[in-house]
């Protein structure tokens, strides 16, 4: 049986693995998957070597601390790569762990195909001359990245961004209302506050803040992602207003159909609330050494994907030391009262999704094709 082995180390990548999963059998049924995933991939068929959780870390000092269990992951995935002896190797995002089970397997003759560029555009750039031999077929989800690669020499297929399958555009408001007996006055408010263990538990007490600033008829929702769903539960216990918490993606969708406005971190989540039309504010903290550390390597101006694509802020962006809730609270203000505001970043919103659609197809199946195309 051919076999194709895919390892996503956070949810984003999990969402994109289980599709790509599903376009690859729609074109090669017999195909067989095998590696590691989390819920969306274990739903398409893969039973995943280890929780994906193990590996959803972000920042030099959250880490160091796990250094030594990160290693002991690598060494047991690189040999189960090894034992299964796949067709193909496709790794999704994730450049801390996947470039180095890569790098590990760089010397044999597998096929490797890298789904997510590495956002080497945005900082620390020198990085690019680590690459060449690590991957066969690299897949860009911008329109921007195949030409900024190329420049190094190292040549990147554009596929088209997967928000645009996602179904974030299809939610339901009046059914959402329903469901939660809510009522028409009642202005829901969606809070993203991320899928990584680090960045909830930096958000969520300063969104908890920005939520006692807001009018009483504020009703706060928050989609629960599944490497932290247990962490935002608790602590949302014991906000002045209860959010509503939703799990599963119709819910989320509904909600955002129904949402005046959204208070999000940076990431795909500001592409999904672009695709459904959701006024948002962008917001995001890290270490602060970190950030230190981070601010004088970056070299982009934006956090948000589409103020990126744009060049321009059509999305407001409050990050780090400008991300607190008085001024995250006046922000939501003013896009619940202006409509003109509004209306102009759903303007720009749309002008960049225009942009992240690949030359035919769906971004899932040109994904596919390009995985497809290195079988023997």
């Amino acid at each position: 049986m051919t076999l194709i082995y895919l390892i996503a180390g956070e949810q984003s990548g999990d969402v994109l693995g289980a599709r790509l999963m599903h376009a690859i059998r729609a074109k090669r049924p017999e195909i067989g998957f095998a590696g590691i995933g989390g819920e969306a991939m274990a739903e398409q068929g893969l039973a995943s070597l280890f929780p994906i959780r193990s590996l959803s870390l972000m920042g030099l000092f959250e880490i160091l601390p796990k250094i030594f269990e990160l290693r002991t992951l690598l060494k047991r995935t690189v040999a189960d790569i090894q034992a299964r002896a796949p067709d193909v190797l496709v790794t999704i995002d994730s450049p801390g762990f996947t470039f180095r089970v890569l790098r590990a397997l760089q010397p044999t003759a597998l096929r490797r195909v890298h789904y997510v560029a590495p956002q080497v555009w945005a900082w620390r750039e020198n990085r690019v001359k680590h690459f060449p031999g690590l991957w066969d077929e690299l897949l860009c989800l911008l329109p921007f990245e195949p030409p900024f690669f190329a420049r190094h020499n190292l040549p990147g297929r554009f596929v088209g961004h997967p928000v645009l399958e996602s179904g974030a555009d299809t939610g339901n408001a009046q059914r959402f209302r329903d469901r939660h007996a809510l009522c028409a006055d009642d202005q829901i408010v969606t809070i993203m506050p991320g899928s990584r263990q680090t960045e909830v538990s930096r958000l969520l007490p300063i969104l908890e803040a920005t939520i006692r600033l807001l009018p009483e008829r504020i009703v706060p929702v928050v989609p629960l992602a599944g490497p932290v769903e247990e962490v935002v539960r608790q602590r949302a216990a014991s906000w002045p207003i209860r959010p509503i918490l939703v799990r599963d993606a119709e819910d989320k969708y509904d909600a955002f159909a129904a949402s005046s406005v959204a208070l999000t971190k940076s990431g795909t989540s500001t592409l999904e609330l672009a695709l459904a039309r959701v006024p948002m504010l962008v917001t995001y903290r890290v270490n602060p050494l970190s950030h230190q550390i981070a601010k004088r390597l970056i070299k982009i101006k934006y956090a948000s994907i589409v103020n990126l694509l744009l060049d321009r802020p059509v999305v407001p962006e409050l990050l780090q030391y400008d991300s607190r809730p008085d001024r995250l609270a006046a922000e939501l203000h003013r896009l619940l009262s202006d409509q003109a505001a509004v209306e102009l970043q759903r303007t720009g919103c749309a002008e960049a999704l225009a942009m992240l659609r690949p030359p035919s197809g769906t971004p899932s199946e040109a994904a596919a094709d390009a995985v497809l195309s290195m079988l023997p």
